[in-house]
């Protein structure tokens, strides 16, 4: 027995996958010999030769072909190729050429779930999406132990940078020469991605690097952490020690997860600065919002101590109600006055080469107004299962957002949806059960538009429904709008990178 995917009239196969022994030659006979047997107008049917039986089933340009002796029971021939025909929607998008070259391995693994030497496997589709999903409890140990030791290195970071700092302190105190400036360190982003709220200190040294790609720093915090998930995996160690199971350490770095990164900017001055926004945002299915909360920093980089003694001139045209606050060494009544970033000591540089978060701001409410991208997801029960509707809005038209990705769960085992009207590209990820809808751009000018499918289940299969983004703009109007010396105010060359991120943006 071997199953044959082709383009008819040429008798081109797309994927071939045999059962049983036999030269590719022999394969190739039975190939070409088909298109002159198969009569065209039937669906569903069979044409059998001397010695071996062609059952097939046409695929809208393509053919499913299943080949086998004239001895097999063609009742249970029929119901093999139905299940190897449901298996091509699983893994294709669209039954073209290109789409199944694209996915051949994908479909051998599942076709040999189905048959095992030239016997029907008994079998269902879930099952095979199970089987070759190959979920691995030795995987689930082995990222649980690398999540351990990545949070008892940073453990061990914070308590190296207390040391350096009190050395710091203890250097100032004796009159000895402090190679860095002690009011500032290491901070940026990264501490807002932990889950943290807005910390009372950013002091950091440089992070150790466990690779050959440089880490950007992570900052401290002192205040509350959301770390439920760091207890469970620990725990999950715990019990697996408790059973007897051996815990190996490893050394390897863990991949980066975030698929939303920005490039980094081309041309960077001796006077470098990231504006940077994160949000975390929780709507309800039936509208309202539950919790908005928007973090952002201004981070400053110095490489030449010529240009160390600065002010930063910041435009704050922001109306929504953000709280702001900058870092201690900075001259609090001089940025209150005049919203201009300036050091306590004016003879003092801004240390160098390492990122400097001079100030951060907050946001955080429950106005259905502030949201910046609005989702509705309406699926519908009908005859055959749910129809669904999805549609966004751009709510803040100053925004132009980039790589947006809207994800809507899929029940399992219910096969790809059926996609009408949509606007944008879209992508079935059958392993995850997700429906991916992909937009390049949302801006003004694109400021709205819907997905419509259809597929089994139950309204409440298709939440929650998860957005990502990336924008070189940001959200609150806050910018840096000249940099001058602090004797004389000559201007200041710099290069600024903006960025808007997302690091929870879902609808329950």
């Amino acid at each position: 027995m071997f199953v044959i995917l082709s383009v008819l009239p040429a008798g081109k196969a797309i994927v071939s996958r045999q059962f049983v022994e036999m030269t590719r030659t022999r394969v190739e006979g039975l190939l070409a010999a088909f298109p002159k047997l198969m009569g065209m107008g039937k669906q569903h049917t069979f044409v059998e030769t001397e010695s071996v039986r062609y059952v097939y089933q046409p695929l809208e340009k393509l053919y499913m072909v299943l080949v086998t002796t004239k001895n097999s029971n063609i009742l249970e021939d029929l119901e093999t190729l139905r299940l190897f025909s449901r298996v091509i929607p699983e893994y294709c998008r669209v039954l073209e050429e290109g789409e199944i070259s694209d996915h051949c391995f994908d479909l051998i693994f599942a076709f040999d779930e189905i048959v095992a030497l030239g016997y029907r496997e008994n079998v269902n589709l879930a099952q095979i999406r199970t089987f070759t999903e190959m979920d691995s409890h030795e995987e689930k140990v082995f990222r649980a132990v690398r999540e351990t030791q990545e949070r008892e290195a940073k453990a061990e970071m914070r308590r190296k940078a207390k040391e350096l700092q009190q050395i710091r302190r203890d250097a100032e105190r004796s009159g000895k020469k402090v190679p860095a400036f002690g009011g500032f360190g290491s901070a940026g982003m990264s501490s807002m991605s932990s889950g943290s709220i807005i910390t009372d200190t950013i002091i950091e040294p440089e992070k150790p690097k466990m690779g050959p790609v440089p880490v950007r720093p992570t900052g401290s915090s002192k205040a509350l952490k959301l770390g439920a998930r760091g207890k469970e995996v620990d725990n999950f160690v715990d019990k697996l020690r408790g059973e007897g199971e051996t815990i190996m350490s490893s050394t390897g770095k863990m991949p980066s997860l975030a698929s939303n990164v920005l490039p980094p900017p081309v041309n960077v001055e001796s006077v470098h600065m990231r504006v940077e926004e994160k949000i975390s945002l929780t709507c309800g299915r039936d509208g309202g919002l539950q919790n908005m909360e928007l973090l952002g920093m201004i981070t400053l980089r110095v490489t030449d101590d010529k240009v160390g003694r600065i002010r930063l001139m910041v435009n704050n045209y922001d109306k929504k109600g953000v709280q702001l606050q900058t870092h201690p060494n900075v001259d609090k009544k001089l940025f209150t006055s005049d919203s201009v970033i300036g050091l306590k000591n004016p003879e003092k540089s801004f240390p160098l080469n390492n990122d400097v978060g001079v100030l951060k701001w907050r946001l955080q409410s429950t106005d259905e107004a502030l949201i910046p991208l609005t989702i509705n997801c309406w699926p519908s029960e009908s005859a055959t299962g749910c129809d669904v509707n999805i549609e966004y809005e751009l709510q803040e038209e100053s925004l132009e957002l980039n790589d947006v990705v809207i994800a809507i769960p899929i029940p399992s085992g219910v096969g790809a949806p059926v996609v009408g009207d949509v606007d944008g590209e879209y992508k079935h990820d059958s392993r995850r059960n997700v429906l991916e809808w992909s937009l390049p751009v949302i801006d003004a000018k694109n400021k709205s538009g819907s997905l419509e499918f259809s597929v089994a289940g139950q309204p409440n299969d298709f939440f929650p429904v998860n957005v990502s983004f990336v924008s070189i703009r940001n959200y609150c109007d806050i910018q840096v709008a000249k940099v001058t010396h602090v004797e004389g105010d000559a201007p200041v060359k710099f290069s600024l990178e903006t960025s808007f991120l997302v690091d929870k943006y879902e609808i329950l």
